[in-house]
Parts: structure tokens; C-alpha cells; sequence
């Protein structure tokens, strides 16, 4: 059957996450209004790889709609630091949480609550850096550059993983 087809047979759980899939990278993108407007072949090739992503989640689809709409923020949005960059990478950890529960197991399997569960609280811890990088980032605006600080980001960003993974692979079963 082809992926087509088979939308027509999800459950309602799955196809919620196609559409949040579908619509995160492309609401991250625009979530950067009033600051900076992307073009519109940038807006509609991130919405024809979205609609891949959602289509078929496993696929390369899904990182490259993602790896667009950050590459975008990072070149043209980058210096200004709007609140809005909160929304846009909430927005893709969303749509990166629908495409992983997706992608999990065989096509069209049930997304069961322990890994919906599982995932929904690695996806809020992974949120809840957003801020702290925000206000992070408006804190050493301006700023010189200390000499190793990105040395320094890369130390404390390897040992923050592994905390966290430690953290939250305790007392679970592998999914």
C-alpha cells in the first residue's frame, strides 16, 4: 500500500502528529514576524518538505524541513534575538516528537501511552533548555568573545547530554 493510501487508515492519535509534522517547521519558520520575513520560495519549500516529513516520517524529509527552517534562523535571524525564537525552536522539538513517535515502530503501529509518555517528557526537558539559552544569548549580547569560550560551550554542552541522559534513562525500559 502505497503511503498515500494508507493516511486514509491512521488512527486519529497519528494523524494529529502528521499534522504537527506537517505544520511545526513551517510556523517556526514564520514565527520569526515582525523581526524578518522569509521569502516565499523558502516558506513553500519548507511546507513541500514538511508535507514529505508527514508523509513519510522516517525519511530525510523530516531532518532537512527541520535543518531549513534552523539554517534560515541562524543566517537571518540570529543577531536580533526575538521572543519569537522560543516559539520557533518549541515549534521544532514539536515537530521532531511527531516525527519520532511516528517513525517508531512498523507503519501505521499505535503509538502506546509509555512512549508517548517517554517522549513527551524527553521533548519538555529538551524545551525547557530553550529559555535559558534565550536569555543565555541577551545576556552576552555585546559582549567580547572570551578566548575558548566555544571550547568551554562544547565541554559543558557534551556533559549536559550526558547528565541528561543519565538522568533519564534511569529506572525505564528501552522503548
Amino acid at each position: 500500500m502505497s503511503p498515500l493510501l494508507a493516511l486514509l487508515h491512521e488512527t486519529r492519535p497519528r494523524l494529529l502528529l502528521r499534522a504537527v509534522v506537517l505544520l511545526a517547521p513551517p510556523l517556526a519558520l514564520l514565527s520569526a514576524w515582525p523581526a524578518e520575513q522569509p521569502g516565499g520560495w523558502l516558506t513553500a519549500l519548507v511546507v513541500v518538505l514538511a508535507a514529505g516529513a508527514a508523509v513519510l516520517p522516517e525519511s530525510w524529509l523530516a531532518a532537512l524541513a527541520l535543518g531549513v527552517v534552523l539554517l534560515w534562523w541562524a543566517l537571518q535571524v540570529a543577531d536580533a534575538l526575538p521572543v519569537t525564537a522560543l516559539l520557533a525552536a518549541l515549534l521544532l522539538v514539536a515537530g521532531h516528537l511527531a516525527g519520532v513517535l511516528l517513525a517508531y515502530g512498523p507503519t501505521g503501529a499505535a503509538v502506546t501511552e509509555p512512549v508517548a509518555r517517554l517522549w513527551v517528557r524527553r521533548g519538555l526537558l529538551v524545551g525547557a533548555a530553550a529559555p535559558v539559552v534565550w536569555l543565555l544569548a541577551l545576556a552576552v549580547r555585546g559582549q567580547p568573545e572570551p578566548p575558548g569560550v566555544w571550547v568551554a560551550g562544547l565541554v559543558c554542552g557534551v556533559l549536559l547530554c550526558v547528565v541528561a541522559a543519565v538522568a533519564v534513562g534511569q529506572d525505564q525500559d528501552v522503548a
